[in-house]
């Protein structure tokens, strides 16, 4: 059970100090990286990703919400991610997990809202995170999409049938309102922006997080 506070809302002229800040409370940091192609925004690359390798030794869960992720990986590989999501919306998935595999990085494969589980379904056995985005990616801050949820449901239950070792994981919206809903479906592992950095105690807000999603898989009795 993690929560993985996302960069993307967090003080970028103080990027140190904000993952020291929430360093205290969990061990995951969810780096956004986008190109303006494949979502209309751009953020970051793998320089700051090395940047903040220097001063971290968190788990560095980078998603890569690019068009070309295959030219990239090596980058970030070297600059320090633990693992790399591309989305499977781009094609060429069965190239992109080789090459991760290649690289010795956690391979991560995402899905946007309206992409069906069927679209992600086949990797399953060669993955070690999915990803269900329960916002349209490119921006902070949105509303969670509730009509995701059966999805990650679905998700839920393929992985344990299968007996797969893959984390499933929600990015978008996540708050102390929808991490239980998406715990409840099945998360384990949830990306927090605008709830973590916004508060003024962002390590308070992960613990909280934290410890409502821990309370409704316990209450489900898993």
């Amino acid at each position: 059970m993690q929560v993985a506070p996302s960069i993307l809302a967090a003080d970028y002229a103080n990027l140190e100090a904000a993952v020291s800040e929430v360093a205290q409370a969990t061990d995951w940091l969810h780096v956004d990286v986008m190109d303006g192609h494949f979502v209309p925004n751009i953020t970051i690359g793998p320089p700051v990703v090395k940047s903040l390798r220097r001063h971290s030794s968190m788990y560095f869960d980078c998603h890569l919400m690019i068009s070309e992720p295959g030219r990239y990986l090596e980058a970030f590989r070297d600059a320090g991610a633990s693992s790399a999501t591309v989305h499977v919306e781009v094609g060429g998935t069965e190239e992109h997990i080789a090459q991760m595999r290649e690289l010795s990085l956690d391979v991560g494969l995402a899905c946007n809202p309206d992409t069906p589980f069927a679209a992600v379904e086949p990797y399953l056995d060669r993955i070690d995170m999915l990803l269900v985005m329960t916002v349209f990616p490119g921006f902070g801050g949105q509303s969670f999409i509730h009509d995701v949820l059966p999805k990650v449901a679905v998700a839920r239950a393929a992985i344990d049938s299968g007996g797969f070792a893959v984390r499933l994981e929600v990015d978008g919206g996540v708050d102390t309102a929808t991490i239980g809903p998406s715990a409840h479906a099945g998360a384990r592992v949830f990306v927090a922006g605008s709830a973590v950095f916004n508060d003024e105690e962002p390590a308070e807000a992960v613990r909280r997080l934290r410890a409502i999603a821990l309370g409704e898989v316990g209450a489900l009795g898993g």
